[in-house]
């Protein structure tokens, strides 16, 4: 199977520096201009797209139905597996008060936020998910739209990183992860689109294969 992992649009609680979660906001009034990109160069690699999946959360579904019209896919599978991770009362919170009055952010994966969940809980339930697609859709290409959290988990977990190191690289809005999966293992990784953190930071070089010696 192949995934190919985007992230949603930008929404106006991403411009201005809030945290979102579980929760939702308005897309950014110039929401469409990434989204053209990445469905530029998805069109322009020539990849053939059999099914869309996407997280429940409207931001992520929305994004889900701008990609489906491109490709004329009609259905869209949504799972609550693929949400971000659930920051329960922080929602809406500035994230510079959340760094400064909740140490652990970002820097724990067992932190459970207040009426919330940890970064572990998201990435075991999305990573999850992700695999389960592996056998229903072994021989087709996936576009999945989720969030920059689950992202950074399913990076992690696919290349063996230590998950409490990645917590803050970047994951634009252009983000194009490109996953090959052979039974549930992945076997390669690559970006099309706008570089992560994870390449900018020198933490992985793309495409990387995990059958390397």
């Amino acid at each position: 199977m192949r995934a190919i992992v985007v992230r949603h649009y930008k929404t106006t609680s991403n411009e201005a520096d809030q945290i979102l979660g579980w929760g939702d906001a308005p897309p950014a009034e110039s929401w469409q201009d990434d989204l053209n990109k990445v469905d530029e160069i998805l069109l322009g690699s020539h990849i053939t797209i059999h099914h869309i999946y996407s997280s429940t959360l409207p931001r992520a579904i929305n994004t889900g139905k701008f990609y489906a019209d491109s490709y004329g896919i009609k259905d869209i599978y949504s799972s609550p597996a693929l949400r971000e991770v659930n920051y329960g009362k922080l929602y809406n919170k500035k994230k510079k008060w959340v760094e400064k009055n909740i140490p652990r952010h970002k820097k724990d994966v067992d932190f459970v936020y207040p009426d919330g969940e940890s970064f572990l809980q998201m990435q075991e339930r999305s990573v999850a998910f992700v695999k389960s697609l592996v056998e229903k859709h072994a021989d087709e290409t996936l576009l999945i739209v989720v969030h920059a959290g689950v992202i950074r988990g399913l990076i992690s977990h696919c290349l063996e990183l230590d998950y409490a190191s990645n917590l803050k690289r970047r994951i634009g809005h252009q983000y194009i992860g490109d996953f090959t999966f052979e039974g549930k293992n992945c076997v390669r990784y690559n970006e099309l689109g706008r570089p992560s953190g994870f390449v900018n930071d020198n933490i992985i070089k793309v495409p990387l294969y995990r059958n390397d010696p």
